[in-house]
């Protein structure tokens, strides 16, 4: 299957699941709220296994397993004997820290907030207990995926999440049928009883484990079977954990400097008073985080695991020059998609924002968080895709490096800001330094790749860029007229007025700009925007009619 075509099967799995996961998080913000402290506890709560499971293996998976598991496939038996011992040592280790981490839950909300009331930290560690059995399925998940992966077999592992949100539709489905509507928690905290807890959270555990466990289907259509083998010595695994630890090494800085970020955040609870929403938190910066990540899961992951694998090969065969021309061409796709999109989002932001909270005053909160965070996409997507070219050369230590400095820049201004900043405009600040580090980070990044490996086209990239920016500065430009014909986003106008009202303007917007965008592109750059043109329709005439 080609690159083109293989992007685009990821993506189509991704979109569908990123607009399920829209609609769950719409629901989750209606049931529960935003800018409240519900909200925020489970928060905090449903993203501990992401963040126990990103320190114990999140890198690590991507940056050791595909490598390994493709060099595996010289072996006389096809690699299988390896996959079986490697994922039967891996699953253990999964299952060993779940069990530590879910008992030592008390411990671990306690370390990711800060000056929360007994009543809030009660309700998130409830909230906890049922969250963190995610952290094995989500191990589960990514073994069984990076297996498919390494066999070119990319689909399952993007469409497996469709399920995870199916599930947890229901159960919100369940929990609003159950219990009603409350966003703004006019119950308080002691309306929270054990059996709304187990509804919210344990319905949001039950999605992750469908995920991991419908992709045994997927190994068994390309004949593996995993086999349980407890044999570990002597099968290769020291080579492998000598390249995880340095991965191991960055995501722990990753997830300190997240730690920080977390603690920081959630510090301005205590600046609320009774319903105020006007003031975001925790679960304010994960609604802007879910928009953010729309555009770069449905883009980025795709192009790049299918890139990635492809790299692999180039870098064993020594193929170095094939190897630079799959990351240029990686990053040019990559930025003819993300340029358009933190245009379409900025303008859309308090449309968007709208969709998820009612109140004036939480919908700015919210829009000004999304504003900050969406002016590091591009960068963010860069560094995503430069590090697939380094762990293609199985290096994980120059990944490290320059993610210390963004995390150390992350961290440093994350604590100023806690004694300078406003609480009101805490989160926002936030978020914006996190453009900013990862700015640093993807500069220093292609800096770094170019001294490994020469020069790689940085010069053509940046005039592609600079072509792309062109284009979306025209289609901002015509998001921003309509959206002030429409009534801005002004207290009481038109897109604002109601979640239908705020779909309606985003539709009417985004399309325009994407019309305006595709007329620019193909002015502004004709033979690229013809490359991309093939490349979405070809895959497309090939997906339909396989």
């Amino acid at each position: 299957m080609s690159i083109a075509r293989s992007s685009l099967l990821m993506a189509s799995g991704t979109i569908i699941s990123r607009v399920m996961g829209f609609a769950r998080a719409v629901l989750t913000a209606m049931a529960i709220g935003v800018t409240t402290n519900a909200a925020d506890a489970f928060g905090v709560a449903n993203q501990l296994p992401n963040n126990v499971y990103a320190i114990i293996a999140g890198g690590t998976l991507n940056a050791v397993l595909v490598p390994q598991l493709v060099r595996a496939r010289k072996h006389d038996d096809d690699g299988r004997g390896y996959i079986n011992r490697l994922l039967t040592f891996i699953i253990m280790v999964f299952l060993a820290v779940t069990l530590v981490a879910t008992i030592a839950a008390p411990l671990l909300i306690r370390l990711y907030t800060n000056g929360w009331s007994e009543a809030q930290l009660a309700l998130a560690t409830a909230f906890a207990y049922w969250c963190l059995p995610q952290l094995f399925f989500y191990g589960l998940y990514s073994l069984l995926g990076e297996v498919l992966n390494s066999r070119s077999k990319f689909g399952p592992f993007m469409w497996a999440p469709v399920l995870n949100n199916v599930v947890q539709l229901a159960g919100l489905a369940g929990y609003i049928w159950l219990f009603g509507l409350d966003p703004i928690q006019a119950g308080g905290l002691g309306a929270w009883t054990s059996d709304r807890i187990a509804w919210l959270a344990g319905s949001a555990t039950l999605g992750v484990a469908a995920q991991a466990v419908i992709l045994f289907a997927a190994w068994r259509q390309i004949g593996l079977k995993l086999r349980p083998n407890f044999k570990w010595r002597g099968f290769g695994l020291r080579p492998a954990l000598k390249t995880a630890s340095w991965s191991l090494g960055m995501v722990l800085v990753t997830q300190l400097g997240g730690l920080v970020q977390t603690i920081v955040a959630s510090g301005v609870v205590n600046d609320r008073n009774g319903s105020d929403t006007s003031i975001a938190s925790v679960a304010a910066f994960n609604i802007a985080w879910l928009l953010f990540m729309l555009p770069h899961s449905v883009v980025t992951v795709s192009i790049a695991t299918a890139y990635f694998t492809k790299m692999s090969h180039h870098a064993q065969a020594g193929e170095f020059a094939e190897l630079k021309g799959d990351l240029v061409a990686g990053l040019k796709s990559i930025s003819f998609v993300a340029i358009l999109a933190t245009a379409v989002l900025i303008v859309l932001a308090y449309p968007a924002a709208r969709v998820f909270v009612g109140e004036f005053p939480a919908t700015a909160a919210l829009g000004n968080v999304i504003v900050a965070l969406l002016i590091g996409l591009l960068p963010f997507s860069f560094v995503y895709m430069i590090q697939r070219a380094f762990y293609s050369l199985e290096d994980t230590r120059t990944p490290f490096w320059f993610t210390v400095v963004q995390i150390g820049i992350h961290m440093t201004g994350s604590i100023t800001m806690s004694f300078l900043v406003p609480a009101r405009w805490l989160v926002f600040a936030l978020a914006l330094l996190t453009s900013v580090s990862v700015l640093v980070q993807a500069l220093l990044a292609g800096w770094l790749l170019a001294r490994r490996i020469g020069p790689w086209g940085r010069g053509e990239l940046g005039k592609s860029i600079a072509r792309y920016a062109a284009g979306a500065a025209a289609a901002a430009i015509v998001g921003w007229l309509i959206l002030e014909l429409l009534g801005g986003g002004r207290p009481g106008a038109y897109p604002l007025a109601s979640v239908l009202n705020a779909v309606v303007t985003m539709f009417a917007v985004g399309s325009s700009m994407l019309v305006t965008y595709a007329i620019s592109m193909r002015l502004l750059a004709p033979a690229e925007f013809a490359v991309a043109w093939r490349a979405v329709t070809k895959s497309l005439g090939g997906i339909v009619r396989k």
